[in-house]
């Protein structure tokens, strides 16, 4: 059953996506991207609809922020699509559905987290017309993150450990993944200017959220914490209203919401998130968001996945053999294509719309 919802590729999960989404009967429209695939392939960021632009509530589901990281976020889309019961919930509870698919689809098709620029698009919200902000941790770790061959050795091991030993392991992970804008070849780099990705998801909040009067989102993310562990991370502002309402609603089967400002959350503190759009663009209403992050790999695996995918991409002269090992390497670390994880992404992200539903109906 799960192959009917997880993809080979890119191109395979967009059609299934739209095909899921019109056999649905939502309205489906197609923001394309200026460049072709890593097939040749026209990429886009579609969007399917259900329900009619005066419901009072809409909850967005969206997926590839992080490129590589759609495989499992697609699947879950295709099967909320597939769930009558809960698309029928969701009408009879005046909530509409919004599905993003591909937020960023030259990373998904290329099996890279960045968008076309070089940028992570989970960093790229900040304001631009001001200092862009400082990460000197990573400033520090720069030459030892990409150094100038591939693969790193032994000193380069040494020296992070040696940071990590010096300022400890969760400030190694601050510094390497909170963000940063000094680096452009670099990971987690946020840009100089709003991404093709940013701007058009604007468009497409502007047009699908300002009619309502609550906003609920769950982004779907890979590659951090246990495997197959589905973490509901809150991602909206940390005040108490809106901590409380979305540990209500996503807590209300008995899980959790983690938090980035509490440091509950497996994930770092980060700048530049992509939920701060819903406050820019739909200022009318109440929000509450969470990223659901599924773990993969171990997180050093899927650091050091990422160090050679930006290595590789950094040097086009590079042997062929190896950056077809990175690729590969980054998929592994974002999607586990085993029938167990796979089913693991299901149950929880179709309980998370489920709870989305719910806590947008006042149920």
């Amino acid at each position: 059953m799960n192959a009917a919802y997880f993809s080979a590729n890119y191109r395979q999960a967009r059609q299934r996506f739209v095909e899921a989404a019109v056999a649905a009967g939502m309205t489906v429209q197609t923001h394309a991207h200026p460049l072709p695939g890593a097939e040749g392939e026209a990429l886009a960021m579609d969007v399917a609809r259900g329900g009619g632009f005066d419901a009072p509530a809409l909850l967005i589901v969206s997926s590839g922020c992080h490129g590589v990281e759609g495989y499992a976020g697609s699947a879950v889309q295709n099967a909320v699509l597939a769930d009558a019961a809960l698309l029928g919930a969701a009408q009879a509870a005046g909530v509409a559905l919004l599905f993003i698919h591909a937020l960023n689809p030259h990373g998904y098709s290329h099996d890279r987290r960045v968008t076309h620029e070089g940028v992570d698009l989970n960093r790229n919200w900040v304001d631009f017309t001001r200092p862009l902000p400082a990460n000197p941790g990573y400033d520090a770790l720069a030459p030892l993150l990409l150094p100038e061959h591939w693969p790193p050795g032994p000193e380069v091991q040494a020296g992070l450990m040696a940071y990590a030993q010096a300022h400890g392991p969760r400030a190694l992970q601050q510094a390497i993944s909170g963000g940063q804008y000094r680096h452009p070849q670099g990971l987690f780099y946020g840009g100089t200017a709003p991404t093709w990705s940013h701007l058009t998801l604007r468009r497409v909040l502007r047009q699908h959220g300002r009619g309502c009067r609550r906003l609920g989102w769950i982004d779907l993310h890979t590659g951090l914490g246990p495997s197959g562990h589905g973490e509901r991370i809150l991602a909206a502002r940390p005040d108490p209203d809106t901590v409380q309402r979305a540990r209500a609603w996503w807590g209300a089967d008995g899980g959790s919401v983690t938090a980035l400002h509490d440091g509950s959350s497996s994930s770092a503190e980060l700048e530049g998130m992509m939920w701060q759009a819903a406050y820019d663009e739909c200022p009318q209403a109440e929000f509450t968001g969470i990223a659901l992050e599924y773990g993969t790999l171990p997180l050093e695996a899927t650091v050091g996945a990422l160090r050679a995918d930006h290595w590789y991409a950094a040097h086009p002269e590079a042997p062929a053999d190896g950056r077809a090992q990175a690729r590969q390497a980054m998929r592994d670390a974002f999607y586990v294509a085993t029938p167990a994880w796979q089913q693991q992404v299901l149950d929880q992200g179709l309980a998370a719309v489920r709870l989305g539903v719910a806590g947008l109906s006042g149920a």
